[in-house]
């Protein structure tokens, strides 16, 4: 049978119960066993030349006494013939008759102190000179120290040193029935029932404090004995820390803060759940605690020896993730994880239901300052460019959700009790009004005055919601970066084209989208790219979202009445070769724009509009003059942001006809007839282009680690690049409709339109049909 247990069959039922060597003290068979009956003359050829010999050995049953301590100080005694001692219990053989007919008894080792079967051997010894009195005292000290190993001593021998084992330990201990862990050390002979009983009543007035650490702290039970109890019992697999190849994505989604105030080390990260080893598993306070914090499951195991601060800061700095250093650098003010500053943060939480006092908070607000700190760094590390900080005038939690990629993506939750202290403090960190509630409320934070290690700025939006609650969005401006021209994901063409429209010297070069489509980043990839020493450049911006130390930058600010439209007058009296404005919001600085453009400066600006022609007759229709419009505009470039495949688990197989064939048609759509090749004709030509052996090939990305199981990971820019020409401006002259400008655009220009030019990038692997599709109408 298998160590640990017994499976008991009952008859007449033909059902087998298994049992835990952990579950009884005691088994005896009822039904008598009778010895083996002897042969009469009838000896095995092997016995030789003496035939009663094997009847003889089977008739000498010497009876022999035994003495049994058990583990709750109880002794028992009787008569064996012949025994049996192994590493899971003793079997007895108690002769009932003068026949030698026998009861079946065993006893599982938990119970067992001592077992003495027959003289003792040390008696016996020391009758015969072979040792001396002191030898078998020194014996029988070290005889008791190994009989103290009972069962649960050798499972925790037998640790668990691969991840294949724990799953697997794992999956086991989910079918084990729950026992209590009181249960566990009673049963094991631990601790006594009345000692139970004392530890129970105890923890009605210390409900914070788990059974075990409560028996381990009044020094009724040792540290070991809790753990085999645990192993034992609760079925819990032992981890060997030193020979466990720790899973480093585990350790990346468990802070160390977090890790060291639970002493826990992480292990596994498999399929959504976060397996960590502890002293003591079955915390539960400790288990809600992390699956609050980490938003996932959290499964604990047993580690075989004591887990101490050391050992938890050795199993981080193996993969570099220890944070000693960087709490060091930002001047150890706060930690650099949001987790263990929002579980201080909660800790001070008098009530879930009663709103904090903001003067309570400010006035010891160092957890609250580290909470929100922790916050900003770990979504500046993830790469998101908003923070979305939701609350909610019922009981409801707080919800924080980061947007990465273009896509919310869920990041923590707080207590309900919380909606008006962070709210504040974030106000107090932007210089607003915190006692205004009731209109919205825009600002921005400086994060260098908190953290020196971190350049980072915030704009900071406030907005009321129904039933006085409020919502803050934290936009991190500093999370764009300035590219190299050729690596904004423009085709070929389009890059020489964009090239051509920003080398010249006058005239207006526009780049329009949606909000967070990228217009900033590639005005400064430009900017990057045409900057020399002989030329002079000025940008106005609001706000200033990429620092560049070779470009004069100003930062307008309407509430002092310094606007776009007046900062484009001081520019053109500063002697400028060309000038970057943020944005045209309004005629007047549109009408500055163009005047600007005309007077031989190139003007480089951003607008929100849905494509390229359409740009064009939303700025005739707020009234600019189409005569100078059109002698000062040179391009325009839509874009949007799509999903990029993951990289890690982008896969790639043969694409089928009618998947192509979709393609096909939705790419011919918008062509004019007179530009519209034939199928076969593109099909040709994207076989030359994207082709591999003569086929198509069609991607995918099924997720892993690295993108969240999402399948993408980063975002790759679609683009739509209108270039004035000169039967572009009669058109615009003549304020034709988009539709014209769009036909004359493919028609001189050869222009691809978003929905085209997203089509290409799914061809080449970059990305799938369905972003395009979600993102370009056309």
């Amino acid at each position: 049978m298998p160590a640990g247990l017994a499976h008991i069959q009952v008859p007449p039922s033909r059902a087998v119960m298994p049992l835990r060597f952990d579950m009884f003290r005691r088994i005896s068979l009822t039904q008598p066993l009778a010895p083996l009956p002897h042969t009469q003359g009838n000896a095995s050829p092997e016995v030789g030349s003496h035939p009663s010999s094997a009847d003889d050995l089977l008739r000498h049953r010497p009876r022999l006494p035994y003495r049994l301590e058990l583990s709750d100080g109880s002794v028992q005694t009787g008569l064996t013939i012949g025994h049996l001692e192994s590493a899971v219990g003793v079997f007895l053989f108690v002769p009932l008759d003068a026949q030698d007919r026998v009861q079946r008894v065993f006893l599982p080792a938990h119970v067992l102190r001592r077992v003495q079967v027959g003289e003792s051997i040390g008696q016996v010894l020391v009758e015969q000179h072979i040792v001396t009195t002191e030898q078998v005292e020194q014996a029988a000290r070290t005889q008791e120290q190994l009989r103290n190993r009972k069962l649960g001593d050798y499972l925790v021998l037998k640790e668990v040193v691969k991840p294949e084992q724990l799953l697997q330990a794992l999956e086991e201990q989910s079918r084990m029935p729950m026992v209590r862990i009181g249960e566990a050390l009673t049963a094991l002979g631990l601790i006594t029932p009345e000692q139970l009983q004392d530890a129970l009543e105890r923890q009605k007035s210390e409900r914070s404090v788990p059974l075990g650490e409560l028996l381990v702290q009044s020094g009724q039970l040792t540290r070991d004995d809790l753990r085999i109890a645990l192993a034992r019992k609760m079925g819990y697999p032992v981890v060997d820390l030193a020979r466990f190849p720790i899973d480093p994505e585990a350790l990346r989604r468990v802070p160390i803060a977090l890790a060291r105030k639970h002493r826990i080390v992480p292990l596994l990260w498999h399929n959504g759940t976060v397996v960590v080893a502890a002293e003591d598993p079955s915390r539960r306070g400790m288990l809600e605690e992390l699956d609050f914090v980490l938003q996932a499951k959290v499964v604990a195991t047993l580690t075989s020896a004591p887990l101490g601060a050391q050992s938890i800061n050795e199993a981080y700095a193996r993969f570099g993730l220890d944070d000693t250093q960087a709490a060091l650098a930002a001047g150890g003010e706060f930690a650099p994880t949001s987790s263990d500053k929002l579980l201080e943060s909660l800790e001070q939480e008098a009530s879930d239901d009663a709103d904090p006092k903001l003067g309570a908070i400010e006035q010891s607000d160092n957890s609250l300052v580290k909470l929100i700190n922790s916050l900003i760094i770990e979504a500046h590390g993830q790469g998101a460019s908003d923070i979305h900080i939701e609350t909610f005038a019922s009981k409801r939690k707080v919800r924080i959700r980061l947007r990465k990629d273009g896509r919310l993506s869920p990041f923590m939750e707080l207590p309900p009790g919380y909606r008006n202290a962070i709210i504040g403090r974030i106000k107090v960190m932007c210089d607003l009004d915190i006692s205004e509630r009731r209109k919205p409320q825009d600002g921005k934070i400086d994060f260098a005055k908190f953290s020196p290690t971190h350049k980072l700025e915030l704009r900071v939006a406030t907005i009321p919601t129904s039933n006085g609650a409020e919502d803050v969005v934290l936009r991190l401006l500093s999370s764009a970066k300035p590219l190299p021209l050729d690596q904004l994901g423009l085709t070929l063409a389009n890059l020489r084209q964009l090239q051509t429209a920003v080398a010249r010297s006058h005239g207006m070069v526009l780049c329009v989208g949606p909000t967070g489509s990228g217009k900033t980043t590639t005005l400064h990839s430009v900017l990057q790219h045409i900057n020399t020493p002989d030329r002079k450049i000025w940008t106005a911006e609001d706000p200033i979202e990429i620092s560049n130390p070779e470009l004069r930058q100003v930062q307008v600010n309407p509430k002092i009445d310094w606007t776009f439209a007046k900062a484009l007058r001081a520019f053109l009296r500063a002697d400028p070769d060309i000038i970057m404005v943020g944005e045209i919001r309004d005629q007047e600085t549109a009408q500055m724009a163009i005047e600007a453009s005309l007077t031989g400066h190139l003007v480089l600006s951003t607008l929100h509009t849905n494509s390229a022609p359409e740009t064009v007759v939303r700025l005739l229709d707020m009234g600019m003059d189409p005569f100078n419009f059109a002698d000062s505009l040179a391009a325009v470039l839509a874009q949007r942001l799509v999903r990029r495949w993951c990289k890690g688990c982008v896969r790639s197989e043969p694409a089928d006809e009618t998947w192509v064939d979709e393609l096909l048609d939705d790419y011919l759509h918008v062509l004019p007839g007179s530009l519209r090749p034939g199928k076969a004709e593109l099909r040709a030509q994207w076989l030359h282009d994207y082709g591999l052996d003569g086929r198509m090939f069609r991607h995918h990305a099924p997720g892993c680690p690295a993108c969240d199981q999402t399948g993408y990971k980063g975002r790759v820019g679609v683009h739509e690049l209108l270039l004035i020409d000169s039967p572009l401006r009669r058109l615009i002259q003549q304020k034709a409709p988009s539709e014209a400008l769009l036909e004359a655009a493919q028609i001189s220009g050869g222009l691809r339109t978003l929905r085209q030019d997203g089509i290409l990038k799914v061809l080449q692997g970059l990305t799938g049909i369905d972003e395009v599709r979600a993102h370009c109408a056309h």
